[in-house]
């Protein structure tokens, strides 16, 4: 057990200075690419966050999901350094797991298609932990966190609901799709009977991952429906 007189003056000066953040729930990832070759797929991520949650629910044993904060872009990283930590200074007893909530991501560019991993909260690691001085201690000291999240000095875990909330947003059927284009935006067409038409996009239907294009066809405009694949930006 480590007293709270172990930890020097300036980890307690830190600590206080930091704020309590909201979990941003909407936050889009503006993430660099990550140096690790061990990136949590949201498929694995969503089953550890079920069944500790399942087993927490079972277990009074005082285990809950906190929440770090980290620089974006250092998420991977800081799994990473806090798996370490635990394997080396025997905390598997006190820490279970961390994860870095994603969701599937399609992106189409140039007429390509390449599935990729977003972070769902850029900047934040779920740790599900039973919170002492020992576990706190590895956690914050861990290279690359910054803090919990909280109210002051004291790490908040994060109720049922918004575990269930998360995992909702990362066992979404189909992934989202993200394309290089917009509503008004000049495009060439690149496959079909239109090939090298050029025209204006009229509406894009995530939702099918259709878009409709304005084309001048014998000196009239008309609307085209083509798949994402189909076009790319003129």
């Amino acid at each position: 057990m480590v007293n709270e007189e172990e930890l020097n003056e300036s980890e307690k000066n830190q600590l206080q200075e930091e704020s309590a953040e909201p979990l941003p729930l909407e936050a889009e990832s503006t993430d660099a690419p990550e140096s690790i070759d061990d990136p949590i797929s949201s498929s694995s991520a969503k089953k550890v966050l079920a069944a500790a949650q399942k087993k927490s629910s079972e277990e009074d044993d005082g285990r809950a999901w906190y929440v770090i904060h980290c620089y974006s872009g250092y998420e991977k990283k800081v799994r990473h350094n806090l798996e370490q930590r635990i394997e080396t200074m025997g905390m598997k007893n006190m820490i279970f797991d961390v994860v870095i909530p994603t969701q599937e991501e399609v992106e189409v560019r140039d007429g390509k298609r390449r599935s990729i991993e977003r972070h769902v909260f850029p900047g934040y690691v779920l740790v599900n932990l039973i919170l002492t001085e020992e576990s706190w201690y590895v956690v914050r000291n861990t290279p690359g966190v910054t803090g919990f999240v909280g109210m002051g000095n004291d790490p908040t875990p994060l109720r049922d609901e918004e575990v269930t909330q998360i995992l909702k947003r990362m066992e979404a059927e189909a992934p989202h799709i993200k394309v290089s284009f917009k509503s008004g935006e000049r495009v060439r067409i690149i496959d079909g009977p239109f090939n090298d038409f050029r025209g204006t996009v009229s509406e894009i239907d995530i939702e099918h991952a259709k878009v409709t294009i304005m084309v001048n066809f014998f000196g009239r405009e008309t609307p085209v429906e083509l798949d994402y694949l189909q076009v790319e930006r003129s």
